[in-house]
């Protein structure tokens, strides 16, 4: 994988490696069962969490498998 490829956080700006992914939806427009991802580094991983959590968005927070 070249550096265009790789997984990064996504927070604005930040450019660090993804480690983590966190599940969400919005359930006023998504079924239940469908999941976004939003990745995270660990420096973003709480403030990305509370963002969506505040919002009743997040499912889930898994460690990120790129793949191969």
């Amino acid at each position: 994988m070249d550096d265009l490829d790789r997984p990064v956080c996504s927070a604005k700006g930040c450019q660090a490696d993804a480690v983590w992914d966190l599940q969400w939806n919005n359930p006023k427009i998504h079924t239940p069962e469908r999941r976004k991802s939003w990745l995270a580094c660990d420096e973003h991983r709480a403030s990305l969490t509370d963002f969506l959590g505040a919002r009743g968005f997040l499912r889930d927070v898994v460690r990120h498998a790129p793949e191969a």
